[in-house]
């Protein structure tokens, strides 16, 4: 049983991961599990406030799944499908009653589960293969579109810590 008490990079290897791409499993195992100690409880009522205009804690979520999926997409060499870019339309918009947060936190989960199944069917040999990017095709890398994968997840995590203690302050709530 791993020491949750660790870091996840410093539980040790993951099983089935090429050793190249570990630091990107990692980084998405730690920010699955932040985003889930920090939205444990927190008031739904507030998953779509923008305190100083910033992002809301609900888009970050629904980014968080949505750039993973596309992401992934690109390493595999595919084109983003029309579901997918309807969905990158809609993030940031008013949500529907059902996008709630259980529903957001599925999401993530879900893409994390993808993403870590994907690492572990990936040839460490195609990590140098090029991969265009969006619709202009833009050059990158398997490689460079896991790590970026990773990287950006933990980016939008630190957003997503920053707004939400913001709104969990106590003078927060009073003023909302």
């Amino acid at each position: 049983m791993p020491d949750r008490t660790l870091e996840v990079w410093l539980r040790g290897p993951l099983p089935h991961i090429p050793v190249l791409l570990q630091p990107v499993a990692h980084a998405l195992l730690q920010a699955q599990e932040e985003v889930h100690a920090l939205l444990d409880g927190f008031p739904e009522p507030l998953l779509w406030s923008r305190p100083a205009g910033v992002a809301s804690v609900g888009f970050h979520v629904q980014h968080l799944a949505g750039v993973l999926d596309r992401l992934f997409t690109y390493a595999r060499g595919e084109a983003l499908t029309p579901q997918q870019l309807k969905a990158l339309a809609q993030e940031g918009t008013t949500p529907t009653p059902e996008t709630t947060l259980a529903h957001l936190l599925a999401q993530f989960d879900t893409q994390v589960e993808e993403a870590l199944a994907q690492l572990r069917t990936t040839n460490p040999n195609t990590l140098s293969e090029t991969r265009g990017v969006g619709r202009k095709q833009i050059p990158s890398t398997v490689q460079g579109l896991l790590f970026h994968a990773a990287e950006h997840t933990q980016r939008h995590l630190g957003q997503l810590l920053v707004t939400a203690r913001i709104l969990l302050a106590p003078s927060a709530s009073a003023s909302q």
